[in-house]
């Protein structure tokens, strides 16, 4: 049952209410001396009730304020995670022979700079891919492959630009929501000694890792493998080296871990559509993205896509009449067995009137 909180008038009428009980007589008005010492007190009533509220609300972490759930957090060693750089390849071309050294930084039109962390000599082909990592921390650092670079110190026989081939897993310092998820995930799912919520739990405290599966079994009798995203994308191969050195320190004692990225189904979505009248047609695009993409995106990998949700959200925008959904044709089917770990991504939006 809900304790009743009075209200400032609630306190003051009732206080008030009293004093007329015990004397009929007593002058009660705005001005009168038993109104001022009944709203000062019921003033300062008020605020009691407010701080039994307040008071409460700390109790549980996920109705707690910022800084009290982080306080919640710290009893089972769970911290904010670091935000992380983004790491990836780099593409050079040039004089064959030609040495490219570890340090050499390019910077990208948005004004982000990419720092190769191996060196290398550009070989016959007159090319050279090398490791990199971008040289600020956050989500602003990654890129999506083709992206030039202009070299900001070109080495002898180098082009002095480069073209990024894969550029991702960058990270901001972890939301309260975020950390606040993993916090329940914690209460809810004690740890077992190496069940598969432990191992997600362990992935998760990995900075870069914004999601995360475990499937016990799938490659067989005691071997367990872990499924990992970051910023709902495939991990970089460092990221994942990360997580499988980092299980490695946690698990069961002979444990067989095996730490991937689900491959991308992509689901491209085509459909003719009868807009009211004054409805914007690329308005319309942007409103299917926006809600076909945080369906699939709430997919897990091996679940299935399903056609008839993809042709209800788009019925559902504002602005759209009637829809002929023309792809995809059936729902898609996504798996997780022996062989792969595969998870659904939106493709290209395409709406025609």
């Amino acid at each position: 049952m809900t304790f009743p909180t009075l209200s400032f008038e609630q306190i003051r009428d009732g206080m008030l209410r009293d004093i007329l009980n015990q004397n009929p007589q007593a002058a009660v008005g705005a001005d009168s001396d038993f109104r001022l010492r009944a709203n000062s007190t019921a003033g300062a009533i008020e605020g009691l009730y407010q701080a039994l509220g307040w008071t409460a609300r700390q109790i549980f972490p996920d109705t707690a304020d910022e800084d009290q759930m982080l306080q919640h957090a710290a009893k089972y060693g769970i911290y904010k995670k670091a935000a992380t750089a983004a790491t990836g390849t780099l593409k050079f071309s040039g004089v064959p022979g030609s040495t490219i050294n570890a340090g050499v930084e390019g910077k990208a039109l948005d004004g982000n700079s990419y720092v190769t962390t191996a060196a290398g000599i550009i070989g016959i082909g007159g090319t050279l891919v090398l490791d990199a990592t971008a040289a600020t921390l956050g989500f602003a650092g990654n890129q999506a492959g083709g992206t030039s670079l202009t070299l900001t110190q070109t080495p002898a026989g180098v082009s002095s630009t480069a073209t990024i081939v894969a550029m991702a897993s960058g990270t901001d310092i972890e939301s309260s929501s975020a950390i606040l998820a993993r916090l329940l995930d914690r209460l809810r799912h004690p740890p077992a000694g190496g069940n598969k919520y432990d191992y997600r739990r362990w992935a998760l405290e990995v900075p870069g890792v914004t999601s995360a599966w475990c499937y016990p079994l799938r490659r067989g009798m005691g071997k367990v493998d872990v499924a990992i995203l970051s910023n709902g994308l495939p991990a970089t191969r460092v990221l994942q080296n990360t997580v499988q050195a980092y299980l490695e320190t946690v698990n069961p004692a002979g444990g067989d871990c095996q730490v991937s990225t689900p491959a991308l189904v992509v689901v491209d979505v085509v459909a003719q559509v009868t807009l009211a009248a004054g409805v914007s047609l690329a308005a319309v695009i942007e409103a299917v993205r926006s809600v076909v993409s945080a369906y699939i995106a709430g997919l897990a990998p091996g679940a299935t896509v399903l056609r008839g949700r993809i042709l209800a959200a788009i019925t559902d925008v504002p602005g759209v009449t009637d829809v002929t959904l023309l792809s995809p044709t059936a729902s898609v089917v996504t798996r997780v067995d022996a062989a792969s770990i595969e998870m659904a991504a939106l493709g290209v939006v395409n709406l025609y009137v």
